[in-house]
Protein backbone atom coordinates (compact mmCIF):
# COMPACT_ATOMS: atom_id res chain seq x y z
CA UNK A 1 0.00 0.00 0.00
CA UNK A 2 1.59 3.66 -1.26
CA UNK A 3 0.08 6.27 1.12
CA UNK A 4 0.62 9.44 0.08
CA UNK A 5 0.53 12.68 2.40
CA UNK A 6 -1.03 15.89 0.53
CA UNK A 7 -1.82 17.67 3.47
CA UNK A 8 0.35 21.09 4.18
CA UNK A 9 3.16 20.92 6.75
CA UNK A 10 1.54 22.86 9.60
CA UNK A 11 4.08 25.62 11.23
CA UNK A 12 4.93 28.59 12.83
CA UNK A 13 5.60 30.60 9.55
CA UNK A 14 2.81 28.74 7.62
CA UNK A 15 0.75 31.69 5.73
CA UNK A 16 -2.64 32.19 6.53
CA UNK A 17 -6.08 34.71 5.47
CA UNK A 18 -4.60 37.99 5.85
CA UNK A 19 -5.52 39.54 8.88
CA UNK A 20 -6.65 36.33 9.67
CA UNK A 21 -5.37 33.95 13.19
CA UNK A 22 -1.32 33.20 12.83
CA UNK A 23 -0.68 29.58 13.56
CA UNK A 24 1.35 28.96 16.29
CA UNK A 25 3.25 25.94 18.18
CA UNK A 26 4.89 26.18 21.20
CA UNK A 27 5.81 23.92 24.32
CA UNK A 28 3.77 24.93 27.37
CA UNK A 29 5.27 22.58 29.61
CA UNK A 30 8.64 21.48 29.08
CA UNK A 31 10.08 17.85 30.16
CA UNK A 32 12.48 19.73 32.02
CA UNK A 33 10.63 22.39 34.13
CA UNK A 34 7.65 19.41 34.70
CA UNK A 35 9.94 16.61 35.65
CA UNK A 36 8.29 14.18 33.11
CA UNK A 37 6.80 15.17 29.93
CA UNK A 38 6.90 17.94 26.79
CA UNK A 39 3.10 19.47 25.97
CA UNK A 40 2.44 21.38 23.42
CA UNK A 41 0.27 24.49 22.83
CA UNK A 42 -1.94 25.42 19.37
CA UNK A 43 -2.93 28.45 18.29
CA UNK A 44 -4.81 28.68 14.67
CA UNK A 45 -7.54 29.29 12.04
CA UNK A 46 -9.68 26.38 11.48
CA UNK A 47 -8.58 27.32 8.36
CA UNK A 48 -4.57 26.71 8.14
CA UNK A 49 -3.29 25.04 5.59
CA UNK A 50 -5.02 22.02 4.29
CA UNK A 51 -8.63 21.90 6.16
CA UNK A 52 -12.45 21.07 5.08
CA UNK A 53 -15.16 24.24 5.02
CA UNK A 54 -18.17 23.36 7.00
CA UNK A 55 -21.37 24.82 5.46
CA UNK A 56 -21.45 27.06 8.87
CA UNK A 57 -18.64 29.04 7.64
CA UNK A 58 -20.51 31.07 5.00
CA UNK A 59 -23.63 30.50 5.79
CA UNK A 60 -25.26 30.90 9.15
CA UNK A 61 -27.64 28.26 8.72
CA UNK A 62 -25.63 26.29 7.75
CA UNK A 63 -24.02 22.30 9.42
CA UNK A 64 -21.01 22.89 11.37
CA UNK A 65 -18.30 20.21 11.67
CA UNK A 66 -19.72 17.78 13.97
CA UNK A 67 -22.88 17.36 11.78
CA UNK A 68 -20.69 16.50 8.93
CA UNK A 69 -21.12 13.33 7.59
CA UNK A 70 -17.72 11.68 7.35
CA UNK A 71 -18.45 9.18 4.59
CA UNK A 72 -17.72 12.61 2.71
CA UNK A 73 -13.79 12.24 3.22
CA UNK A 74 -13.17 8.35 2.75
CA UNK A 75 -13.12 6.99 -0.70
CA UNK A 76 -12.68 6.91 -3.99
CA UNK A 77 -11.30 9.95 -5.37
CA UNK A 78 -10.62 11.54 -8.72
CA UNK A 79 -7.83 13.50 -9.28
CA UNK A 80 -7.52 15.52 -12.07
CA UNK A 81 -5.19 18.27 -14.07
CA UNK A 82 -6.77 21.63 -14.81
CA UNK A 83 -3.61 24.19 -15.23
CA UNK A 84 -3.05 27.65 -16.93
CA UNK A 85 -7.03 28.41 -16.33
CA UNK A 86 -8.18 31.10 -14.66
CA UNK A 87 -11.87 29.86 -13.49
CA UNK A 88 -13.11 26.29 -14.40
CA UNK A 89 -16.46 26.04 -15.96
CA UNK A 90 -18.11 23.03 -16.81
CA UNK A 91 -16.29 22.70 -20.51
CA UNK A 92 -13.28 22.25 -18.50
CA UNK A 93 -14.72 18.81 -17.61
CA UNK A 94 -16.19 17.62 -20.70
CA UNK A 95 -13.59 15.28 -20.94
CA UNK A 96 -13.67 13.93 -17.50
CA UNK A 97 -14.93 9.96 -16.44
CA UNK A 98 -16.74 10.38 -13.18
CA UNK A 99 -17.65 7.08 -12.95
CA UNK A 100 -17.32 4.88 -10.00
CA UNK A 101 -16.33 8.38 -7.80
CA UNK A 102 -18.15 11.14 -5.62
CA UNK A 103 -14.77 13.04 -4.86
CA UNK A 104 -12.91 14.99 -7.45
CA UNK A 105 -9.59 16.72 -6.24
CA UNK A 106 -8.29 19.58 -9.10
CA UNK A 107 -4.78 19.64 -9.41
CA UNK A 108 -4.12 23.66 -10.96
CA UNK A 109 -0.71 24.33 -10.06
CA UNK A 110 -1.73 28.01 -9.52
CA UNK A 111 -0.12 28.45 -6.30
CA UNK A 112 3.35 27.38 -6.65
CA UNK A 113 4.88 28.96 -3.92
CA UNK A 114 3.31 27.70 -0.68
CA UNK A 115 5.55 29.84 2.03
CA UNK A 116 3.43 32.91 0.75
CA UNK A 117 -0.36 33.69 0.56
CA UNK A 118 -1.23 33.74 -3.38
CA UNK A 119 -1.78 36.82 -4.89
CA UNK A 120 -4.16 35.19 -7.35
CA UNK A 121 -5.61 31.18 -7.97
CA UNK A 122 -7.62 29.37 -9.88
CA UNK A 123 -11.27 29.77 -9.35
CA UNK A 124 -14.50 27.67 -9.81
CA UNK A 125 -17.63 29.24 -11.76
CA UNK A 126 -20.81 29.21 -9.83
CA UNK A 127 -22.02 27.23 -13.30
CA UNK A 128 -19.71 24.27 -12.34
CA UNK A 129 -21.14 22.88 -9.04
CA UNK A 130 -24.91 21.61 -10.83
CA UNK A 131 -22.59 20.18 -13.27
CA UNK A 132 -20.61 18.14 -11.22
CA UNK A 133 -23.73 17.47 -9.03
CA UNK A 134 -25.36 15.95 -11.80
CA UNK A 135 -22.19 13.57 -12.13
CA UNK A 136 -22.86 12.76 -8.50
CA UNK A 137 -20.23 14.23 -7.02
CA UNK A 138 -20.02 14.87 -3.36
CA UNK A 139 -16.77 16.62 -2.99
CA UNK A 140 -14.15 18.80 -4.62
CA UNK A 141 -10.64 19.43 -3.20
CA UNK A 142 -8.94 22.15 -4.52
CA UNK A 143 -4.74 22.97 -4.43
CA UNK A 144 -5.60 26.45 -3.74
CA UNK A 145 -6.85 28.52 -0.27
CA UNK A 146 -10.22 28.96 -2.08
CA UNK A 147 -12.91 27.70 -4.25
CA UNK A 148 -13.47 31.35 -4.89
CA UNK A 149 -11.26 34.49 -6.67
CA UNK A 150 -9.21 35.46 -3.12
CA UNK A 151 -11.64 38.98 -2.95
CA UNK A 152 -14.80 37.63 -3.42
CA UNK A 153 -17.02 38.62 -0.37
CA UNK A 154 -19.99 36.86 -2.01
CA UNK A 155 -18.23 33.66 -2.21
CA UNK A 156 -20.73 32.36 -5.27
CA UNK A 157 -18.64 29.24 -5.78
CA UNK A 158 -19.00 28.18 -2.26
CA UNK A 159 -22.76 28.82 -2.13
CA UNK A 160 -23.21 27.26 -5.47
CA UNK A 161 -21.74 24.05 -4.25
CA UNK A 162 -23.65 24.57 -0.73
CA UNK A 163 -26.94 24.22 -2.75
CA UNK A 164 -25.92 21.67 -4.85
CA UNK A 165 -24.66 19.29 -1.52
CA UNK A 166 -20.77 19.42 -2.82
CA UNK A 167 -18.66 19.48 -0.06
CA UNK A 168 -15.20 21.47 -0.01
CA UNK A 169 -12.02 20.45 0.94
CA UNK A 170 -9.28 23.34 0.39
CA UNK A 171 -5.66 23.60 0.56
CA UNK A 172 -4.13 20.10 -0.37
CA UNK A 173 -0.66 18.95 -2.08
CA UNK A 174 -0.81 17.75 -5.26
CA UNK A 175 2.09 18.83 -6.64
CA UNK A 176 3.84 14.93 -7.03
CA UNK A 177 0.20 13.42 -7.74
CA UNK A 178 -0.88 12.30 -11.31
CA UNK A 179 -4.13 11.81 -12.52
CA UNK A 180 -5.92 8.77 -11.52
CA UNK A 181 -8.62 7.31 -8.96
CA UNK A 182 -6.59 7.06 -5.21
CA UNK A 183 -8.37 6.07 -1.86
CA UNK A 184 -8.77 9.63 -0.10
CA UNK A 185 -9.08 9.82 3.61
CA UNK A 186 -9.13 13.44 5.01
CA UNK A 187 -11.14 13.40 8.07
CA UNK A 188 -12.17 16.93 10.05
CA UNK A 189 -11.65 16.94 13.33
CA UNK A 190 -14.84 16.87 16.02
CA UNK A 191 -15.04 20.26 17.03
CA UNK A 192 -18.66 20.90 17.83
CA UNK A 193 -18.80 24.57 17.26
CA UNK A 194 -16.16 24.93 14.34
CA UNK A 195 -17.33 26.62 10.90
CA UNK A 196 -14.11 24.36 9.64
CA UNK A 197 -11.26 21.99 10.56
CA UNK A 198 -8.17 21.30 9.39
CA UNK A 199 -7.20 17.59 8.30
CA UNK A 200 -4.45 15.06 7.87
CA UNK A 201 -5.22 14.52 4.16
CA UNK A 202 -3.91 11.47 2.34
CA UNK A 203 -4.18 9.79 -1.02
CA UNK A 204 -3.87 5.33 -1.03
CA UNK A 205 -3.32 4.52 -4.55
CA UNK A 206 -5.14 1.03 -5.18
Amino acid sequence: MNIIDISQVLHNNIPVWPGDTTFSFELSWTKEASGSVNVGKIEMSAHTGTHIDAPFHFDNDGKKVIELDLELYIGPALVVEKKNIQMLSPEHFNDVNFEGVSRILIKTESWIERSEFPTSITALSPDLAPFLAKKGIKLIGVDVPSVDVLDSKELPAHHSLLENDIHILEGIVLDSVKEGIYELVALPLPIKEADGSPVRAVLIER
